[in-house]
């Protein structure tokens, strides 16, 4: 009776990834690391390559920060209605709107010759020397009845035009006289003024026409004059806009003194000229960060982008010929492929699968056929027609091979693989 010969023991279960003992490999480590190895040492290495590059870009947006909060140079003209700068005037109109009194701004000539043809209206005049003569006469005769227009520091080009008679003080060698702005009793019978009392008033001086009516004098010339001509036209002129501005306008009688001139009407129009035609800078608008910088800053940063140059340079200078060593750890190719399969298989990726077969046979017959590989791939119909001449098959049959549809299962997958094997074969034949 013969015993049969006993039964070797099985080996050891492979995972389905190929493991020895089972264990799933980790899709994220490299290739050649051990089942199981922890990936905490790569990554504590990259975040020490890292963190200083991490903690300068946090030192250069906490800078940036602080320089946005800065204070820089204003980018408002001075006395603009909406500037809450010190020279600006946006204190002075929340006052006049408390008061009930509707405020607008006019930048154009048609806004501003509708403005002084209402009889309700007071038009205000920040930089009257900004406008040319010919705008000044355009603007004098369509001048309503009872208007008030309110100018401030004017010279006699505009004096002439709006309040006839009117003329800057001079001294004695010809120069237009300046005060000071200091506080100032208004010393008329003006009611605007006498509500107000005492307001610093000062820069140019005037000499008004008869009949008008001249406050705050210095050196016996009056700094505020009340003109009105015969039509009741009313031209307020101001030798400086000192009282207006937000920083002057709790002092004294300012604020007084600017509801009363600024006020007579139920609306007022307040003109801020173009300062591009005019030739100046327009500045009028929103600060940007880089207004807030300060002129120092800007050499600083030429000098930290110089430093930074030089130490890319330095870093990158090479300091001989490159040192080959022996890898730690040599992976064999063939690991490598088999490792992607596994994942492949993993996640049921046969289209993937399919697509690296497809391309490394396209790639690998096109030079045998002769067919030219233009971007990174040969043109699909030259390739199937050198291949369809070369094996008489039919060029369908070929591009479907070759890109066709995904195959559906495993067994598809192992079949496209067998053909693309076979074509290669096929084509390589002499």
């Amino acid at each position: 009776m013969t015993t049969a010969p006993p039964t070797a023991a099985p080996p050891a279960a492979e995972a389905q990834d190929g493991t020895p003992d089972g264990t799933a490999a980790d899709p994220g480590a490299p290739a050649g690391t051990a089942p199981g190895t922890s990936l905490a040492v790569p990554v504590r290495r990259r975040w020490r390559r890292a963190r200083w590059y991490l903690l300068a870009a946090a030192f250069l947006l906490l800078v940036g920060l602080l320089v946005g909060g800065l204070g820089g140079s204003s980018a408002w003209p001075p006395l603009d209605p909406r500037s809450p700068d010190p020279e600006g005037a946006r204190a002075a109109v929340r006052l006049l709107e408390r008061e009930g009194v509707t405020v607008r701004t006019a930048a154009g000539e048609a806004e501003l010759t509708a403005a002084l043809g209402a009889a309700d209206t007071t038009v205000v005049l920040p930089d009257p020397y900004l406008l040319d003569p010919a705008l000044l006469d355009r603007l004098a005769a369509d001048r309503g009845p009872r208007s008030r227009l309110v100018l401030l520091a004017p010279d006699d080009a505009q004096l002439d035009a709006f309040a006839r008679g009117v003329r800057t003080s001079t001294a004695a060698d010809g120069l237009p006289d300046y005060a000071s702005e200091l506080s100032t009793p208004p010393q008329c019978s003006l009611p605007e003024a006498t509500a107000a009392g005492s307001a610093e008033l000062g820069g140019l001086l005037y000499d008004p026409a008869p009949g008008d009516t001249g406050c705050y004098p210095r050196h016996n010339r009056p700094t505020l004059v009340l003109h009105t001509d015969g039509s009741g036209r009313q031209t307020a002129v101001l030798g400086t806009d000192r009282p207006l501005t937000n920083q002057r306008l709790a002092k004294d009688g300012n604020a007084s003194l600017a509801l009363g001139l600024l006020g007579s009407r139920p609306h007022l129009v307040w003109y801020l000229p173009d300062y591009d035609s005019t030739g100046t800078p327009a500045t009028a608008g929103r600060r940007s960060l880089l207004d807030h910088v300060p002129a120092g800053w800007n050499w600083a940063a030429l000098q930290l982008a110089l430093a930074a140059a030089l130490a890319a340079a330095w870093r990158a200078r090479r300091l001989g010929p490159v040192v080959s060593e022996e890898l730690p750890v040599v992976v064999r190719a063939a690991e490598t492929t088999e490792g992607r399969a596994r994942l492949y298989r993993r996640a049921n990726a046969r289209g993937h699968a399919a697509d690296a077969l497809r391309r490394a046979a396209r790639h690998r017959i096109a030079p045998v056929l002769g067919v030219p590989v233009s971007a990174g791939e040969p043109d699909p119909a030259a390739l199937c027609a050198a291949a369809a001449g070369r094996i008489g098959r039919p060029s369908a049959d070929l591009h479907a091979l070759l890109y066709g549809e995904p195959p559906t299962d495993d067994a598809a997958l192992l079949r496209l693989s067998d053909d693309l094997d076979a074509l290669e074969r096929q084509v390589r034949q002499p």
